[in-house]
């Protein structure tokens, strides 16, 4: 008596394979592979791929997939006010600002060295756009971003130190490769708050990146930090391996708006 040999599908498949594959794949949690193993094989057989080639081809499906969903999810609970990118700026009314300088920090190495960036300038020069554009770079380059406001960054400190915690929090903030204070300066800091926003500085010292924006430039520090002495210890620890980026312009918003208006005029002529 014979015994019957395995059966195959017209595309060339043993049966029951796709149902072993279906469970590999959910038990090595790689659902892109699950979802289009199928289709490259027919595309390998077709081609003539080698083993080799398909199997890198699933695997870079697999990965883009990946890192795209986890660049997503970084950008989510980066906690932009708004999604706003480089390439959306308009650099035309900064001219002091070098183009190279800007696409070095793009590259998002700055984080993997734990060096800070700077972005000093009056306010509308756009400073919190090409902040959070650099921040979304550095989410898609694979790395953690949490933004927030200073006066945002003050409360969550104030209210983990009203409860005994502030060593805890400061450890789940270096989690982050970087993180962003935006708008320093536009609200004084009394001498406690001032002493809580240094030990965070303090906290991620060569151990993470800082962004700040800034309306004031350095030498006025001392006025929203209550203390000329904090302020230059502060100063000392950002600048220390720091990008200092000084935008000098129209206000960004102001130049839209004067765009808009000639804009109206030259309709109703």
């Amino acid at each position: 008596m014979t015994t019957a040999k395995t059966g195959s599908t017209a595309s060339g498949t043993k049966d029951g394979m796709p149902s072993m594959i279906a469970y590999l794949t959910r038990v090595l949690k790689t659902p892109t592979i699950g979802a289009f193993w199928e289709e490259l094989a027919e595309q390998a057989r077709e081609q003539n791929w080698s083993h080799e080639e398909y199997l890198a081809a699933l695997l870079q499906r697999q990965v883009a997939d990946r890192e795209s969903k986890g660049t997503v999810m970084r950008i989510r609970t980066a906690h932009f006010p708004a999604i706003k990118t480089l390439e959306d700026f308009n650099l035309d009314h900064l001219p002091s600002l070098r183009r190279d300088v800007l696409a070095h920090l793009a590259t998002g190495t700055f984080v993997a060295k734990a060096d800070n960036v700077i972005l000093l300038g009056p306010p509308g020069s756009g400073k919190t756009h090409l902040a959070i554009g650099l921040g979304v770079k550095a989410a898609h380059a694979g790395y953690s971003v949490l933004f927030d406001t200073a006066s945002n960054w003050i409360t969550r400190l104030q209210i983990a130190h009203q409860a005994g915690r502030l060593e805890a929090e400061l450890k789940k903030i270096r989690r982050y490769r970087l993180i962003i204070i935006d708008e320093v300066g536009y609200i004084p800091f009394d001498p406690d708050t001032a002493n809580l926003f240094f030990q965070l500085i303090a906290s991620r010292y060569e151990q993470g990146s800082v962004m700040v924006t800034s309306n004031l430039p350095f030498g006025r520090w001392g006025e929203t930090f209550s203390d000329d002495v904090v302020a230059a210890a502060m100063i000392d620890r950002l600048v220390h391996r720091a990008e200092v980026l000084n935008l000098t312009g129209d206000s960004y918003r102001t130049r839209a708006r004067r765009e808009l208006l000639a804009k109206d005029r030259a309709g109703r002529d």
